[in-house]
């Protein structure tokens, strides 16, 4: 970014409904958002490239409308990484320390120890996201330079992309004239932006229903604990509603968001909506009830399939605070109330938070990611700097960054 331009930080979010460019200036008092792009997506599947030329046309419309709104030049972008091909684990590294303090090199140490495991070849490392470090047997240690002791050991979460897939976003980003300031997953992005640190503190699920996926997070004591993506998400929905009411797909979209609801018992029976046919057929009028008959199943199907990846984890008793539902099918009504009845949990819908400047444009779920990618890249404003501007070394300087990393953590 230009001259006087350097505080500025741009989250590209590149969903498969829509790629939308933010961008947010860093000021003393906290994140201003000063720019918006909106465009719809044709070219990605459940999070995925399928269509460089699509999406690289997306990318582009989205840039070019945020830098008119922002005034600015747009050359790097802090970039979502999302999908059926993220797979993360936690590891555990131990290194000796022989009676001394604890060093930034020792920090260094037992990350690597941590991350030595086998990872298949056509994946790579994305985060390596420390839980906790032990020092002897004193657990629960978030900073332990300084401190003395014979063995140190770290906790630390791991989240692995196919290589293919991120290389994919960096050459359709690069091909739309902004380089990759880094790749960041959704989900992590998406808790900056909506989670309270008291929700964090005490143990939530983030749950983020885009278009074609639901990435879930777990959080407990400030550090994300399990992470996981399901295949299923919003297009899901339009997808049963035209099959259902045997409507154009455009028009189910329409018609899922000007009447739907997930939950039947909220909506009046005597409500009804005109629903367009195929072919110049006559439309036809349908009971409102109709619609939410075929919404429910698909969104209690959605929130049981995460309940069990919940409970799958191993964390689902530490999860105080209970569900935090983001992404633009949470705006259909009814999702916490069905949420609250298969979590067994309190369920609030998140909007991005803490923000000035044109926060009535992105007080929505819709913008969770996109927000999340600034408030993250405002943070690492350092790495906007060094973009990557190509795909060849890409996981090298992710590797690199990953030091980086380390380093302004401790």
């Amino acid at each position: 970014m230009a001259g006087n331009k350097d505080r500025l930080v741009v989250g590209l979010d590149v969903g498969t409904t829509k790629i939308c460019a933010i961008v947010g200036n860093i000021t003393s008092e906290g994140m201003e958002i000063v720019g918006i792009g909106n465009c719809p997506s044709q070219g990605l599947r459940k999070g995925m490239v399928i269509n460089i030329e699509s999406t690289v046309a997306a990318i582009r419309q989205a840039i070019q409308e945020a830098e008119l709104m922002a005034g600015c030049e747009i050359r790097s972008v802090f970039t979502g990484i999302a999908g059926g091909h993220i797979k993360s684990f936690n590891s555990q590294g131990v290194i000796a320390i022989k009676d001394r303090e604890v060093t930034q090199e020792d920090l260094r140490r037992v990350i690597d120890a941590a991350k030595a495991v086998a990872i298949p070849m056509d994946r790579e490392v994305l985060h390596i996201l420390p839980q906790e470090f032990i020092v002897d047997d004193q657990d629960g240690i978030t900073e332990p330079l300084g401190m003395r002791g014979v063995r140190l050991e770290a906790r630390v979460h791991i989240v692995t992309g196919a290589v293919a897939s991120a290389q994919n976003i960096i050459k359709c980003c690069n091909r739309a004239g902004v380089d990759v300031a880094d790749i960041v997953l959704e989900q992590l992005a998406s808790s900056e932006s909506i989670l309270t640190d008291e929700e964090k503190q005490l143990g939530v699920v983030l749950l983020d229903i885009g278009g074609g996926t639901t990435d879930i997070a777990i959080l407990v004591d400030n550090s994300i604990r399990h992470t996981a993506v399901l295949s299923l998400g919003g297009n899901h929905l339009t997808n049963d509603i035209a099959v259902g009411l045997r409507t154009p797909l455009n028009e189910a979209e329409r018609i899922k968001r000007e009447h739907g609801c997930a939950l039947s018992s909220m909506v009046n029976r005597d409500e009804n909506i005109e629903v367009p046919s195929v072919g110049g057929r006559p439309a036809r009028t349908l009971s409102r009830q109709v619609l939410t008959e075929i919404l429910e199943p698909r969104v209690e199907e959605i929130f049981t399939l995460a309940d069990q990846e919940i409970r799958r984890s191993g964390f689902g008793d530490l999860i105080v605070s209970g569900v935090v539902l983001t992404g633009g099918t949470c705006l259909l009504p009814g999702m916490a109330e069905l949420g609250e009845q298969i979590f067994n949990l309190p369920v609030r819908v998140g909007s991005p938070r803490d923000l000035g400047g044109l926060t009535d444009v992105v007080n929505s779920p819709v913008f969770a990611t996109g927000v999340g990618l600034v408030k993250y890249g405002g943070k690492n404003i350092e790495r906007a700097k060094q973009g990557f501007s190509n795909t060849e070394n890409v996981f090298s300087k992710i590797m690199l960054r990953m030091k980086d990393w380390f380093g302004d953590f401790f």
